[in-house]
């Protein structure tokens, strides 16, 4: 019901609908609905207001990977704050974007980080084809 979940948080106080969860959630739902434009937009958006904050580069970056910016995509991460180093997705998202960009050792070398912060991540792996490179490997 990712429409519906939109026509909602459209109908929130002004001030509401730019509160940063309100802005999380609505790019959440454009994720949902493959809407990589406009979760861009958002996630943007939630860069400004929480320049420290990781989730907004995070999805900022997924969307640039998306529309086939990889390289852009691996930027944005890397640039990010400083609090991104602490999240497993960080790393996760980095092994996609460095696999893809055929940087298989600099690939396997976050993906370790991610699954030594987070062990579920190897589930999501095993079947990433954006990882596929490494499939053989996971275990």
């Amino acid at each position: 019901m990712p429409k519906e979940a939109l026509r909602e948080i459209a109908g929130l106080s002004e001030e509401f609908q730019q509160a940063p969860e309100a802005i999380e959630a609505r790019i959440v739902v454009l994720l949902a609905l493959h809407r990589w434009s406009a979760a861009a937009t958002q996630a943007r958006k939630l860069c400004r207001l929480l320049p420290h904050f990781p989730t907004g580069f995070i999805h900022l970056a997924y969307c640039q990977h998306e529309k086939g910016h990889t390289e852009r995509a691996r930027e944005t991460l890397l640039n990010g704050p400083p609090a991104l180093r602490k999240e497993s997705t960080y790393f996760y998202n980095l092994a996609c974007y460095d696999a893809v960009l055929g940087d298989l050792s600099s690939a396997r070398l976050n993906l370790a980080r991610c699954i030594h912060l987070d062990r579920r991540f190897i589930e999501f792996a095993k079947g990433d084809p954006d990882l596929s490179a490494l499939h053989s490997e996971l275990t």
